[in-house]
């Protein structure tokens, strides 16, 4: 299991956007052609308004990528190593020599569970040859040395493993990558970490997917498809809210409007699809009550 995810984790390739996202070519004349970054913002506003995007830069810009000519989706960087963008990219790890991201993040937290067993085993079969070591009771050979060696390297890989393996346990239960740790990324009501957390069990399931039966294996489990992630919306003041909410029409009206005209709390997943516990009251559910109150008014009125 450890070579198996080991492999899966090199040779999976990191998964690109889709050509959806890619700008048409008339659209990519003529952002070249355009110099002020005002008229480029615009052009990729227009095309990015049927897309499903949430987040932009900490400028509230559309998140375009030079490099590889796309509109970045949610939690897309660019990895300047394997000059591509990387769905959910986390990091580039020098060890795998790959890219982990969205493809292989599984693989990439079996290996580091199966190498911390393996390390484990190394150490525990190892430790009673190690006390007699140091006790002078192994006989005197070369073969004491590479003991004391394979002891030492079992240990020592076993706790910077450890600390790895429940770093990337808590950003799952998170449900963060490390670019995101570092850098929140921005929603429309501003930055938040846990703009894609939907609760410790249903971001075990976006990793690892439905059938626990395949958590353990080096299977592409991982539900959506990389573009389009579930999200909750931003938690806000009520007065904000009301302010906010207030304004959202005048806002989608607007050509200056960085954000498609979808709620956050639209986004499509069967993970939100029969709970709504994880997510805020919406517009729908306002009118509703209001309508209602309405109602009562005309009818004692009458």
């Amino acid at each position: 299991m450890f070579v198996w995810s080991y492999w899966k984790t090199i040779f999976t390739s990191p998964a690109s956007p889709s050509n959806e996202f890619c700008l048409s070519k008339a659209d990519k004349e003529q952002y070249e052609k355009e110099e002020r970054p005002e008229s480029q913002q615009e052009i990729l506003r227009r095309a990015a308004k049927d897309l499903p995007i949430y987040t932009t830069t900490a400028s509230r810009a559309i998140r375009y990528c030079d490099r590889c000519q796309l509109i970045k989706p949610d939690r897309c960087h660019h990895c300047s190593a394997c000059d591509i963008c990387v769905l959910k990219m986390d990091h580039h790890c020098p060890w795998v020599n790959n890219c982990v991201g969205f493809s292989n993040y599984k693989f990439f937290l079996l290996f580091l569970m199966y190498s911390l067993l393996y390390c484990l085993f190394v150490a525990a079969t190892v430790l009673q040859y190690f006390i007699k070591f140091w006790t002078n009771e192994l006989p005197d050979t070369h073969a004491k040395f590479h003991v004391l060696f394979l002891f030492f390297v079992a240990a020592m890989f076993f706790i910077s493993i450890l600390s790895l393996f429940s770093y990337h346990c808590w950003l799952v239960g998170k449900n963060r990558s490390t670019i995101e740790t570092f850098r929140a990324p921005t929603f429309r009501n501003g930055p938040d970490k846990n703009g894609f957390s939907l609760g410790c069990g249903k971001n075990l399931r976006e990793v690892f997917g439905d059938e626990k039966k395949y958590w353990l294996l080096p299977i592409f489990t991982s539900l959506g498809d990389g573009c389009n992630f579930p999200t909750r919306l931003v938690i806000m003041d009520p007065e904000q809210l009301t302010v906010s909410s207030q304004n959202e029409p005048a806002k989608s009206s607007g050509a200056s409007q960085p954000f498609p005209p979808r709620p956050l709390s639209e986004s499509q997943n069967r993970l939100l699809a029969s709970d709504g516990q994880w997510v805020e009251s919406g517009p729908e559910e306002e009118n509703v009550k209001s309508g209602t109150k309405k109602h009562i008014i005309v009818s004692l009125e009458s």
